[in-house]
Parts: C-alpha cells; structure tokens; sequence
C-alpha cells in the first residue's frame, strides 16, 4: 500500500484524507441541518451541535495534514493536459475550499469563545480564543453560516467540475483521486 504520489495518482494517504474529510463536512453540514427539526433546548438538538462543533474541528486538524501533503507530495498530472484556464480556475477552488475547511471551523471556535461556551473535542475542552463578547459573536456567527452557505456551492461546483472531467473532458482528473484504484 503506497502513501506516495505517483506521476498518475495521488497516493492513499491524500486521496483517504479527501473522502475522509468530505464524509466529515457531510456530517457537519447534516448535524446543523437537522438540529432544527428539534426543540430549543431539547437533548438531542444540542447533542447535535455539539457533533457539529465536534466534527468542524475535526476538520480544521486533518486540513493541515492535507496542506502538508500538498508541499511534500507532487500533485499527479493530468492527462490530457487541459487549458491553463481550467488550472487557473483548479487552483482558485481549491483555494477557496482550503480557506473554507480552516476559517469556518475557526470562526465557529470563535463564535464559541466570544459567547462564553465551552469548547467541546471529543472530551476535551479546547481553550477560548478570545474573551466573552455577545455581539462579536453574532457577528462572527453570520460570517460562519455566509461561509456555510457558500460551502454548499464551492463543493457542489468541486463535484460537478470532477463530473464534468471525468464524463465530458474525458481526463483522468476524477480517476487520480478515486480510492481502490491501482
């Protein structure tokens, strides 16, 4: 089993930690979603924040693998070469994801700190990173649920761009990172 990239696929530690985490922002994005179908107060609502809580700081720690994995791993080519158009707007989206997976779960630790909560880690409580300040926090919570919004979109174009190579462009830009594959 080869954790390394190869000139035609990144290796399995990359591509695990790619479905890895899109199964955890999946879970994020469900966790929030359906805390609404509940009471205020009620157990299971907050159960479910703290599960969303949780699960976006999850991802926040395995996204600074992922970056590390980037600077010491080549990224495999893709063949055919597209147009330097497709690599410029590559490169953007997965800016704009990368600056998703780190700012939303910051903003929300954030959104924790500044309203006096703990904040829950699998059985820790990481420390606040800033003072109590209610109306801080309200408007880094709008700033996170903007971010959430645009999450949906950015990784909705991430799929449809993977669909879009692999079916109409017929490269194997899909294939690369598809787990199983040898």
């Amino acid at each position: 089993m080869s954790l390394n990239t190869s000139p035609s696929r990144y290796g399995k530690l990359s591509i695990s930690l790619h479905w890895l985490m899109l199964v955890l922002i999946a879970a994020v994005y469900a966790c929030i979603e359906l805390k609404g179908n509940f009471p205020k107060g009620s157990e299971t609502r907050e159960l479910l924040k703290q599960w969303h809580f949780m699960l976006g700081l999850a991802v926040l720690v395995l996204v600074w693998l992922r970056i590390a994995g980037r600077f010491f791993s080549p990224t495999p080519a893709i063949r055919p070469n597209p147009p330097g158009w497709q690599h410029a707007l590559s490169r953007l989206m997965h800016l704009a994801l990368y600056a998703l997976m780190i700012g939303a779960p910051l903003a929300g630790w954030l959104i924790l700190s500044a309203a006096g909560k703990p904040i829950p880690f699998f059985g820790l409580e990481l420390p606040a990173l800033i003072g109590p300040n209610k109306e801080l926090a309200g408007q880094i919570k709008e700033l996170h649920e903007l971010a959430g919004t645009a999450g949906y979109w950015l990784i909705g174009l991430h799929a449809v761009a993977a669909l879009f190579h692999h079916y109409v462009s017929r490269d194997n830009t899909l294939e690369r990172m598809l787990p199983g594959r040898n």
